[in-house]
């Protein structure tokens, strides 16, 4: 799949997560969609106490907003796998099946998985 072929939806999680991921300066940013539209946007978190992925985040940012379910996410991070457990989160709010982009930081589509 190219990012032609994405859904523009799908193509707007990318650009999201691409301008949080330049705005913070981060190794990796994230974006999900619920199933009502609604957008969360999160980068990486790496504390002393905490650490979470981009992924993680924005799915934890979901639930807490009251998000029944997930439609798609995207990642962009130089490198070209997204965290299991971040891809685990999304299954877990909204069961197998949802796509997660995987983007580079120009925003090219290197792969899609689903949770």
């Amino acid at each position: 799949m190219t990012n032609e072929q994405l859904d523009p939806e799908d193509q707007k999680l990318i650009t999201l997560a691409r301008a949080a991921r330049a705005r913070n300066d981060a190794p990796e940013a994230a974006a999900v969609r619920d199933e009502t539209g609604r957008t969360y946007v999160a980068t990486t978190v790496d504390l002393p106490s905490l650490t979470l992925s981009s992924l993680q985040l924005a799915v934890a940012m979901a639930v807490s907003s009251g998000a029944k379910g997930l439609e798609a996410a995207a990642v962009v991070a130089q490198a070209g796998v997204a965290c299991a457990d971040g891809v685990a989160a999304v299954r877990d709010l909204a069961g197998p099946g949802v796509p997660v982009h995987l983007a580079g930081p120009d925003g090219t589509l290197r792969t899609t998985v689903t949770s």
